[in-house]
């Protein structure tokens, strides 16, 4: 497929801001994707030259929160190991299931997870972790991989910011860390996701290459922002990609997918 100039300049941008958006608050694929597909790639194309672009973008992102120290080793090599599986779960059930029950489910819980972040100011800012016990909160880590591995692989869009939110509403993390352990999280499934692209032959590599300096330069911003301010940042970006999130969600229940 022959990559034209207008395809970069409708791309490479639009990455650069899913970059950003990934990097503090997850959800860069909703902005990302939709790219790659009014570019012109077909959707096979499309998905394989994102995880292109979007795995060197998130490999920056996650060495700078682990440089930093902003992540929690237990929780986010445990949580990890057990997205994979949920990953591979969710994609077998998504053979036999239709999406559009989720479709339904998340419609109504996106404005309720709005809400409640409007409603709780103070949500993320201070780390709880250390009061819970080492065993709970391996179990607890180890069912937010599962649950949110599964959906990553039986839907997709918005999974990283789920992260996010479950580590800090769960276990007590602030969103610094909790955005930390999710980029390990996504980190490891981007990689299995581009490695089977990759030998499958799907990724359109003259394009996912310019895109993929493009997404790096998104991540370094977006992490420098969230790993500055903190959760002046992720906070409202959170807005901005369950906006985007229902918003596609809309979209397809409008369309009848």
């Amino acid at each position: 497929m022959e990559v034209t100039l207008k395809m970069l300049l409708i791309v490479c941008p639009l990455v650069f801001l899913a970059g950003l958006v990934d990097a503090v608050a997850g959800g860069g694929g909703l902005i990302a994707l939709p790219a790659y597909l009014v570019a012109g790639l077909p959707p096979h194309f499309a998905s394989a030259t994102n995880k292109c672009s979007s795995v060197f973008g998130t490999t920056v992102s996650t060495l700078r929160f682990l440089k930093q120290g902003r992540y929690h080793r237990r929780a986010a090599a445990v949580s990890a190991v057990t997205a994979l599986i949920g990953s591979a779960l969710g994609t077998r059930l998504n053979l036999f299931l239709s999406e559009k029950a989720l479709h339904y489910v998340l419609i109504v819980l996106l404005p309720i997870i709005a809400v409640f972040l409007l409603l709780h100011r103070d949500f993320g800012l201070e780390s709880k972790v250390e009061s819970l016990p080492p065993e709970k909160l391996t179990i607890l880590s180890g069912g937010i991989g599962l649950a949110l591995g599964a959906y990553d692989g039986f839907f997709g869009p918005g999974a990283g910011t789920f992260i996010i939110l479950a580590f800090t509403a769960l276990c007590g993390f602030d969103l610094v860390t909790a955005s930390g352990n999710a980029k390990v999280v996504n980190l490891c499934s981007n990689i299995a996701a581009f490695v089977t692209f990759a030998f499958a032959g799907k990724i359109l590599w003259v394009l996912g290459l310019p895109a993929a300096c493009c997404s790096i330069a998104g991540h370094y911003v977006g992490s420098s922002l969230a790993l500055k301010d903190r959760a002046r940042v992720i906070r409202p970006m959170f807005f901005v990609v369950l906006a985007l999130l229902l918003a596609r969600i809309a979209w397809d229940l409008a369309a009848g997918i």
